[in-house]
């Protein structure tokens, strides 16, 4: 039995208790609810990504695929709950033609260095109308030489067909939502599965050929234990995925109402979650699995360890990749685009984001223009995010609010989270639990403009 060892610093409980705060979780900067209100003029911005495509002509794609055929309760992603399927026909022809518009925009034949399927539920699709959409898009699109192309997927809808159809149009890399291996858990979230679906459908992506495969695994759930934690992880060994996102519960119920389907009294407290993060971290790393940045593991050959090491890892809306292109173009309802100086957000409802494409229209929702210190933060948190330190040596690296967010650090150095050099900072092994604090330290816009309501997940 894995007995769970006792923190070894003194304060640690004293810290969790101050630091458990709400605070975004940083796939941009700046963060969504501190986005301008309004898009920019679909005219600017498609200035901004043709500006952005000659500089760079290899590009990264995040197409969202909404429907699930059954709601779980702890997800906050945008997503359509349906078992109609004649949705699928009509919702490929629109993303093709989405992705028309930006090819048609762009000077010359895009190079094509990342796909990602999301959602929802990619593998609600069949394989067939996948096959169409990518098969599409490839058509008038180059591929880079080391592209790399994933996939989200549901172990209760994915089939060996949706595996293999998608491995031969590139596919290499899968993400399997397992959340957790427990009956209970899952029943209380709503998460129809079981570990054979899992078991099979990793053993069969493993047969076909898929290089990387990682499982999402969630901790501080309603009615989780340690000792789910312990099980969940003794899975992961039989099963030996590369790469384990092992996320935090974020109980957002203002934001997400499905979440009001159990209370706060299923949860466990903020110390306890923590301590099944510190146990889970403990028992993946024993199992060979590398923290490669927050909430991330990954065994020595995979290619996020590797990124980690030659210091390309790269944080966006998709979460950590082992590579950075400068345009990110999303499709799909909700999709969120970045051409490096801004940020878009198509059309959150399925039918909102149709209507604007069918009408040839660019489906923009809202957006950010990224201002000289917006440019300058997020560089740096990026840096905090993926590599643990930064640096300030050139005045392109520079800003007076920098200086300021380093001085709201000052008793966060004293507490032993950060170091603070005359133009670097480091984070210590400590600091690491409380990454998104310190990066909330430099947000310049949450310190200017406080939020009067809940935003964000608690820290912890």
């Amino acid at each position: 039995m894995f007995v769970v060892k006792p923190i070894k610093e003194n304060n640690f409980t004293d810290l969790v208790e101050k630091y458990n705060v709400p605070v975004p979780r940083y796939t941009s900067y700046p963060t969504v609810p501190y986005w301008q209100t309004e898009a920019p003029s679909s005219a600017d911005w498609q200035s901004r990504v043709v500006d952005t495509f000659n500089k760079n002509q290899e590009i990264s794609l995040y197409i969202h695929l909404p429907f699930c055929e059954a709601l779980c309760t702890y997800c906050g992603c945008n997503k359509r709950i349906t078992k109609n399927h004649n949705v699928e026909t009509p919702y490929i022809e629109t993303l093709l033609k989405e992705w028309k518009m930006y090819v048609d925009l762009l000077p010359n034949k895009p190079i094509i260095k990342e796909i990602h399927l999301g959602g929802g539920t990619p593998t609600f699709f069949t394989p067939e109308n996948l096959e169409e959409l990518i098969t599409g898009i490839l058509s008038t699109a180059t591929l880079s030489d080391n592209y790399e192309f994933g996939l989200e997927v549901h172990p209760n809808t994915t089939s060996i067909a949706h595996l293999q159809t998608l491995y031969n149009l590139g596919f290499k890399r899968v993400s399997i939502g397992v959340q957790d291996f427990a009956e209970e858990v899952l029943h209380i979230i709503n998460r129809e599965q079981t570990y054979e679906q899992v078991f099979n459908i990793t053993n069969a992506a493993k047969a076909i050929g898929y290089t990387s495969i990682n499982f999402d695994l969630i901790f501080g759930l309603p009615l989780q234990t340690p000792q789910h934690i312990i099980q969940n992880i003794e899975k992961v060994k039989i099963l030996s995925p590369d790469r384990i996102a092992f996320y935090g519960y974020a109980h957002v119920p203002w934001v997400s109402k499905s979440q009001r389907a159990y209370s706060e009294v299923d949860l466990p407290t903020s110390e306890k979650k923590r301590a099944m993060y510190e146990l889970g971290k403990e028992l993946l790393e024993e199992a060979g699995y590398i923290e490669i940045g927050m909430d991330h593991f990954a065994l020595p050959t995979d290619k996020l360890n590797q990124a980690r090491q030659k210091g390309t890892l790269h944080r966006n809306f998709m979460g950590y990749t082992p590579f950075h292109t400068e345009l990110m173009i999303g499709l799909g309802c909700s999709s969120i685009s970045d051409s490096l100086t801004g940020f878009v957000q198509n059309e959150k409802k399925v039918e909102e984001y149709q209507e604007r494409v069918e009408a040839g229209h660019f489906p923009l929702f809202r957006g950010h223009l990224l201002t000289d210190e917006d440019l300058v933060l997020r560089k740096h948190i990026t840096n905090i995010m993926c590599n643990f330190k930064t640096s300030w040596k050139t005045a392109e690296q520079q800003h007076p609010s920098l200086s300021e967010g380093l001085e709201r650090m000052r008793e966060m150095e004293k507490d032993g989270l950060v170091t603070i050099g005359e133009t670097s900072l480091e984070v210590t092994t400590l600091g690491q639990t409380f990454i998104r604090n310190i990066c909330a330290a430099l947000d310049a816009r949450l310190w200017r403009n406080k939020p009067a309501t809940r935003l964000f997940s608690t820290s912890i």
